[in-house]
Order: C-alpha cells, then sequence, then structure tokens
C-alpha cells in the first residue's frame, strides 16, 4: 500500500538523487578527516568512492553500509539526509495517525499528519512528506471535508508515480463521486488509469481497485452495462493476480450493478463472496460498507428477514463510526436503516433518521443529501402526507438530474407518479411519468405517429 512504500532502504536507494546522495558522502567523509582511500578500504576502489561523491555511480545497498560505517553514520543518514532518529520518529507520527484513521479518530489523524507533514518537509523527506499527504487527505475526507480532500489529492497526484498514484487515483474518484460530480469523478479515474497503464502498472492490485472504483460511478450515472463491464475485466485480473482484496471490490461492485438491474439473488450472492473474502483481512472500513450493502440487498429481496437486515445495517453503522470511514459512509448506514423501519411499517422512525442525516450530511456530499430528500418523501408518503412527499420527490429528481445521475432521477419521478395515482392525481401523475422518460432518454415518437397516419389516409 502506499503507506508504506517509502520505508525500505533499497526503495530509498534505487529513488535516490545520486548526486544528492554523493554530496552526502563527502560532506561526511570531510567531516570524518578521510580521505577517498581510507573510506574505500577493502570494500571498494578510490576511484568507484570518487564517482560516488560525483555522482556518477550509484552504490550497491551493501557497499553503502559499509561506507556508513567508515564515516561514523547510517544509511539512512545517507540515503535521507536526516538522521535515522528523526526519520523513524516522523515515521512513527504518521504510523500513529494511520492507526487514529483506522479506529474512527478522524481529528487526532488530522493532527499527526499535518505535524508529520511539516517535520518531513522540513528533513526534505518526499516520501514520509508524500505518506503524511494521503494520510491527512484520507483524515479530512473521513471528516466529511470533501472539496478540501480533493485539493489535497489533487496536489499528491499531480507529483505521484506507480502506486502512489494508484491510490490517488481511487480516492479523487471516490470523492469525486461522493460529491456528486459524476462526470469528473469517471475523467478522473480512467485519466489516471491511463498513465498507470502507461507504465505497465496495469496489472496490480490498486489499478485493479481503481477499475472498480470507476466503475461505481459508472453504476451511479444508471451506465450499468459499462459498469459490469468494467467489473468483469477486473475481476479476470484480479483473479490472475489471486488478489483477495482486488477480487473482494470488483465482486462488490458487481453485486451493486446486478441489483440495480433485478438481479438481486446473484447480488447478494457476490455481495457474499466479496464478505468471506474481505473477512479473511483487516480492512475494517470496508468490510463494514459491504455489510451495509449486503443489509440493502436484503431489504430489496422478496420475503427477507427484516430483523436479519436491520442486524446486518446495525452492525455494519457500529463498525463505520469506530473505522477510517467517513461521516458519510457513517450517514448512509442511518439512512440504510431508514430503508429497514420503512419497509417495517415504522414510517415515523423512517422519517426521524432521514431528517437526521439531511441535516447533518456536509454540504458538498450532494448524493447523500439527495438520497435522505428521497427518504423524507418516502416516509411522508407512508404517513398520508401525499403534498409534502411530492414537494420532496420533484426537488430530488431535480437535483439528481443536476449532478447526471439520470436513472436515478427517472426513478424517482416514477416513484411520484406512482404516489400520485395513488391520491387520485391522474394529471400529476401523467406529468411525472412523461419527466421519468425524460430523464430516461425516452420520448413520444409524435413526428413518426403523424408520418404512419398520413401515409395510411393517402392509401
Amino acid at each position: 500500500m502506499m503507506e508504506r512504500m517509502h520505508d525500505s532502504p533499497n526503495h530509498l536507494l534505487r529513488t535516490v538523487d545520486p548526486v544528492i546522495l554523493g554530496s552526502r558522502v563527502r560532506a561526511a567523509r570531510v567531516a570524518a578527516g578521510l580521505t577517498q582511500t581510507q573510506v574505500a578500504g577493502t570494500v571498494a576502489s578510490t576511484g568507484y568512492v570518487s564517482r560516488i561523491e560525483t555522482g556518477t555511480r550509484r552504490p550497491t545497498l551493501d557497499v553503502l553500509s559499509a561506507i556508513a560505517d567508515r564515516l561514523g553514520t547510517t544509511v539512512a543518514q545517507l540515503l535521507t539526509g536526516t538522521s535515522a532518529e528523526e526519520y523513524d520518529a516522523i515515521r512513527l507520527m504518521l504510523d500513529y495517525a494511520e492507526l487514529a484513521l483506522e479506529t474512527g479518530e478522524a481529528q487526532d489523524a488530522e493532527a499527526q499528519a499535518r505535524t508529520g507533514l511539516q517535520r518531513a518537509s522540513t528533513a526534505e523527506q518526499r516520501g514520509l512528506g508524500s505518506r503524511a499527504r494521503y494520510l491527512l487527505g484520507r483524515a479530512v475526507e473521513a471528516q466529511g471535508r470533501l472539496t478540501e480532500a480533493i485539493e489535497i489529492y489533487e496536489e499528491l497526484a499531480g507529483e505521484a508515480t506507480g502506486l502512489e498514484l494508484a491510490a490517488c487515483g481511487i480516492a479523487l474518484t471516490r470523492c469525486h463521486k461522493e460529491s456528486g460530480d459524476l462526470a469528473l469523478a469517471v475523467e478522473t479515474g480512467e485519466r489516471i488509469e491511463q498513465r498507470l497503464r502507461d507504465a505497465g502498472l496495469e496489472r496490480t492490485d490498486d489499478a485493479v481497485r481503481l477499475a472498480v472504483t470507476i466503475a461505481g460511478a459508472y453504476i451511479e450515472r444508471g451506465d450499468l452495462n459499462r459498469a459490469l463491464r468494467v467489473c468483469s475485466a477486473a475481476l479476470a485480473t484480479a483473479e490472475q493476480t489471486d488478489s483477495r482484496s482486488a477480487r473482494a471490490a470488483a465482486y462488490w461492485n458487481t453485486s451493486i450493478a446486478r441489483s440495480l438491474k433485478g438481479d438481486t439473488s446473484d447480488a447478494i450472492v457476490l455481495a457474499e463472496r466479496a464478505l468471506a473474502l474481505l473477512g479473511e483481512g483487516g480492512d475494517r472500513r470496508n468490510l463494514a460498507r459491504l455489510r451495509l450493502q449486503l443489509g440493502r440487498l436484503m431489504l430489496r429481496e422478496s420475503g427477507t428477514d427484516l430483523g436479519s437486515a436491520i442486524t446486518h445495517l446495525t452492525q455494519a453503522r457500529t463498525e463505520l463510526a469506530a473505522s477510517s470511514a467517513s461521516s458519510t459512509d457513517v450517514l448512509r448506514a442511518d439512512l440504510a436503516l431508514a430503508q429497514a423501519h420503512l419497509a417495517a411499517d415504522d414510517p415515523g422512525r423512517a422519517l426521524e433518521l432521514a431528517a437526521h442525516v439531511r441535516n447533518d450530511a456536509p454540504e458538498d456530499a450532494v448524493p447523500v443529501r439527495i438520497d435522505a430528500l428521497i427518504t423524507i418523501g418516502q416516509a411522508r408518503a407512508a404517513r398520508g402526507d401525499a403534498d409534502g412527499a411530492r414537494a420532496d420527490f420533484r426537488t430530488a429528481a431535480q437535483q439528481l438530474v443536476g449532478i447526471g445521475a439520470q436513472r436515478q432521477a427517472a426513478q424517482v419521478w416514477c416513484d411520484l407518479a406512482d404516489l400520485l395515482a395513488q391520491v387520485q392525481d391522474p394529471e400529476g401523475a401523467l406529468t411525472a411519468y412523461r419527466a421519468a422518460m425524460a430523464a430516461s432518454g425516452l420520448t413520444p415518437r409524435h413526428h413518426a405517429r403523424e408520418q404512419t397516419g398520413s401515409v395510411t389516409a393517402a392509401g
């Protein structure tokens, strides 16, 4: 993972500028009062040490270790330009930040990451600085500050390469999707995906996870066939690399797309496979999010045990709140519980939960705010408040069109049409059905009917 990739001395030796490394070796040699011949000893020639100092030769780790011993310093000092103690102190601080994230202490994680970033910058530690910036982005995202998180990830992605770039791509795609900018989510994800392909990294675990994150944005846009194609390709790659986490991600998003196409039973099987794979690892956040998805699927399945669904959803909510999940993830769990209470004929509790989500959701978490409004409308309809439900559904559908979620908008218009038909408002129902057709891209073929009629008459 990105958080750990800069800790290895071998990695540091491969990535350090040889000119900078050479200047550090020379400075340490001069400070120690030694000649190049004395530093070389029996492990290298004098010319070899000279070429190291001028930056024209990158030493092996064994040779550099022997030189560091003769100079009375450490390999870390030569590779990083800072003491081993300071390097380890910064790394430990970032470990604490990551641990705080995983235990749901996002504010503490943010403070640790900011301090670590400042110290890494002072010590000119790009690797530790990148890790600190990424953890800072995650901490800010976990607190629901999506716009700020996007800015942090964008800055990091601009200079990132390799797996670090893949991690940024996943985070950026996820944040753009959560903020409701589905077009930018797809565009950003696919742009970074191409950079990974150019670097020959398209078959890595993180590249697979990026692909299925992009598929998630396609799902939100209603392009389920495209999402399923992306997930199928990602799953095939994940199975070849034998990656549990990548396979779980592919199963997960395929499950969502299948459920939206009406294949709820297949979706539950896929979700359970993903749950089993994630359960073998230590990814608490995604395990809880997947448990949430399974609970949602159970609500969609006819004849399901509502008690079991609510148990899954309640457990998911508790686990999300105690993990590195964002506040938006927790609010989505509350919305799922509201839907469960609707199914259990308790619209009052459903309305209470959905209103809480609507009030507490960050301003830039547009999709979750819209989902809360839809649930509020459904609860009001269940309580007989047709006028209140009508206003909620109309507003939600218009906002969905605004973020490019055409399929969801069409579904909301259909729900409104059904409600209006139930309260004996056929004209309003017809208007809502037409809006659903428009949102789904369908229009009546009036012109074709007129042409057909004129031909018939002439015959």
